[in-house]
């Protein structure tokens, strides 16, 4: 099993940007990753993925600003967000599975990233 620790999320003025980290507890390296977002009252959304091999995908109202990586060196995956809005507002978790382009059974606990001047 694998735990994932989210980190980079804050306050941050429309315009600006965030770069997300998420370390995983143990190797990467054949796991698929994945950022979702969720807000109040609404259901987990997907935000990017990338593969084990590198692949990549973004959901539309993303691409362009987010852009996700990864470090198999150091078991992290990253999202660089760019040209934040105020309706990027959320809580932010990374995802882990064996299955590409398939929600994996790993999460971490979340990390806020609040888009507001």
């Amino acid at each position: 099993q694998v735990q994932l620790v989210e980190s980079g999320g804050g306050l941050v003025q429309p315009g600006g940007s965030l770069r997300l980290s998420c370390a995983a507890s143990g190797s990467i390296f054949r796991l698929n990753m994945g950022w979702y977002r969720q807000t109040p009252g609404t259901q987990r959304e997907l935000v990017a993925e990338i593969t084990s091999g590198g692949s990549t995908r973004y959901t539309n109202s993303m691409k362009g600003r987010f852009t996700i990586s990864r470090d198999n060196a150091k078991n992290t995956v990253y999202l660089q967000m760019n040209d934040l809005k105020p309706e990027d507002t959320a809580v932010y978790y990374c995802n882990a599975g064996l299955t590409a382009w398939v929600r994996g059974d790993y999460w971490g606990q979340g990390t806020q990233v609040t888009v507001s001047s």
